[in-house]
C-alpha cells in the first residue's frame, strides 16, 4: 500500500484556495472591527527611560552590560 503523502506535492486545489481566502478575509474583518488603542504618553515614558545626551566630541560608544553579553556570546 502506498502512502499518498509521501509521493510528493499535490497541485493546489480550489477548495484550499477558497479556504485560505476565507481565512484571510476573516482576519481582515476582525482587525478592522477591533478598537484602535494608542498607549498613553505616560505609559511610553515608563517603559523607555530617557536617553543620555549625546557627547559633544563624539565617543558615544560605551561598554554596557548588553555589549559585554554580546561579546561573550559572539566569541563562543
Amino acid at each position: 500500500m502506498q502512502d499518498s503523502q509521501a509521493v510528493g506535492n499535490k497541485p493546489a486545489s480550489r477548495r484550499g484556495f477558497f479556504l485560505g481566502a476565507a481565512g484571510a478575509g476573516a482576519a481582515v474583518a476582525a482587525v478592522s472591527v477591533l478598537p484602535k488603542v494608542a498607549p498613553a504618553p505616560e505609559a511610553l515614558e515608563a517603559v523607555a527611560p530617557a536617553a543620555k545626551p549625546a557627547p559633544e566630541k563624539g565617543g558615544g560608544y560605551s561598554l554596557s552590560e548588553h555589549v559585554k553579553r554580546y561579546y561573550k556570546t559572539a566569541s563562543a
